[in-house]
């Protein structure tokens, strides 16, 4: 057995076609062993790639961004689409059948702060016509502190990916009022992420027969049986909440092929970090992303 060290940039049931590949054994049957780890915080999965310390990661395109702002060439490259839409759903304390987003002006809006989450919330709420500027946020921090704080009364708006808002409507403290991808569309959130090198050697066309039969497990497979083979990766979610959430993405058309990043989601993302002024300039598709190996 091939050892695989697979890093995500964020711990989330939207990330289930990587996620798949591991839980679903499609890894395991193209002869690895592979280790699953969240990305440590302070740390960045490109470094962590280029040090040589994971094999494949998950990121988004975005992340190439920075270094090519400075006049610099990403050492690492993105290789295959796992999300085309933002996954991130916001919840409301109580039940509010007649939300708009204005009223997240209104109230302590507890929102994951920084980065490409609030480059593509702030995009959303600009297609509704709402200002962010105009948020009184509450920063809680990681995932875990904004649960933990929700939970002791903090906030009125919760804004996380699944299955974290589905887990707090599951323990009746939270009611999902409306879905950042729904209003965004399709974009080019989040893909895989490597180094040239590593996608040239042979353990990389396993990977991606691997990788292509758990993507197609995640859209046509029962939610509630890929719920039930990645539940170990989510001990304290209700097993109700993560089939929800894998139905919800399921329907969201999230995970829909094809598996190569399009350049018309790459071009949508560059948009919103535009509109974030988080890029000052349209960086080519080609610096950044490459063809699926065995493609």
């Amino acid at each position: 057995m091939t050892v695989l060290r697979v890093m995500a940039s964020r711990h989330s049931a939207f990330y289930s076609p990587l996620l798949g590949a591991i839980a679903g054994g499609f890894l395991q049957e193209e002869g690895f062993e592979p280790t699953y780890t969240p990305l440590p915080p302070g740390q960045a999965v490109a470094q962590l790639l280029v040090a040589g310390e994971i094999d494949v990661a998950q990121s988004a395109v975005s992340s190439s961004w920075a270094p090519l702002e400075k006049g610099e060439q990403p050492p690492t490259v993105h290789f295959a689409q796992i999300n085309a839409r933002d996954g991130f759903l916001i919840a409301s304390r109580t039940p509010d059948p007649a939300f708009t987003w204005t009223k997240l002006l209104s109230r302590g809006f507890m929102f994951v702060h920084g980065g490409q989450p609030q480059a593509m919330l702030a995009y959303a709420m600009h297609k509704q016509g709402v200002d962010m500027a105009g948020v009184t946020g509450v920063n809680a921090g990681s995932t875990e502190n904004m649960l933990a704080e929700w939970r002791q009364g903090r906030g009125d708006y919760f804004h996380e990916q699944g299955p974290y808002p589905q887990q707090l409507v599951h323990e009746q403290v939270g009611h999902i009022v409306a879905s950042v991808g729904e209003v965004i569309g399709p974009v080019a959130f989040s893909s895989l992420s490597a180094t040239p090198a590593w996608l040239r050697t042979p353990e990389a066309v396993r990977f991606m027969r691997a990788y292509r039969k758990a993507r197609e497990w995640v859209q046509t497979a029962p939610a509630a049986e890929i719920a039930r083979a990645e539940q170990p990766l989510f001990p304290t979610t209700d097993l109700s909440a993560l089939t929800q959430t894998i139905a919800y993405y399921q329907q969201l058309g999230c995970w829909h092929p094809p598996l190569a990043i399009p350049r018309d989601t790459y071009e949508a993302a560059l948009d919103v970090f535009l509109h974030a002024k988080l890029i000052t300039t349209r960086h080519p598709y080609e610096q950044v992303v490459v063809a699926p190996p065995g493609a």
